[in-house]
């Protein structure tokens, strides 16, 4: 008889252990982890215990997961109420840069934005930008997050490209492009691909909202 038969013939005859009782406590079985042999009883008990584990494991997993959550979004929160806060487009850049590098330790953050009146304004974050980066804030409908940038938007972090190995790209619109805010690490697993965007896209969509009040 194949073990397969016995397992099929206990689960088609669970009144078994009712009728043969004092089989259970003669039948042993190999401790889990060596060494041993036990009883059926007790061998249930351990897998009992590595279940409980395994579910504690996971519990703890999913309370680390929602404190740092809930720390991502306190951040958020700040980074909204200092938007709303800025009474101009320029305390509005420096507030956005701030945040960034002091709450999120984002360690380099550019921003370039053309669909706004900014004319009076002499900042870097008003530069005319190329149609291919144009056309890239246009066609991100998702943050991007790699190790790639096109050559013009590497060249606005200056001297620390060279040492730069992912970025973060989130366009800005909206009923039309605004701009394109980029963050930059040297570490490669900062912004890595199948990492999750939510926060990025509600990043810009604040950033969009509020340069909305500026736009023509």
């Amino acid at each position: 008889m194949r073990s397969e038969d016995v397992a099929r013939y206990l689960r088609d005859h669970p009144e078994f252990f009712d009728e043969q009782a004092e089989v259970l406590a003669e039948i042993y079985v190999p401790h889990p982890h060596g060494g041993r042999a036990i009883p059926i009883a007790e061998r249930q008990m351990v897998s009992l215990r590595e279940k409980n584990k395994s579910l504690e494991d996971k519990l703890r997993e999913f309370l680390r997961f929602g404190e740092e959550n809930d720390a991502i979004g306190e951040k958020v929160h700040r980074l909204a109420l200092a938007l709303l806060s800025a009474n101009d487009l320029q305390n509005l850049v420096h507030s956005l840069g701030f945040n960034l590098r002091e709450d999120f330790a984002v360690p380099h953050v550019a921003l370039r934005i053309w669909g706004v009146n900014a004319d009076a304004l002499m900042l870097p974050e008003f530069s005319p930008v190329s149609a291919a980066v144009r056309d890239l804030a246009e066609g991100l409908q998702h943050p991007y997050c790699g190790p790639h940038a096109l050559d013009e938007v590497g060249g606005w972090f200056g001297e620390q490209r060279p040492a730069l190995r992912s970025y973060a790209l989130v366009g800005l619109r909206r009923d039309k492009p605004l701009g394109l805010l980029a963050m930059a690490s040297e570490d490669p697993e900062r912004f890595y691909p199948e990492m999750g965007t939510l926060y990025l896209t509600r990043i810009g969509e604040m950033l969009s909202a509020a340069l909305s009040r500026y736009a023509p």
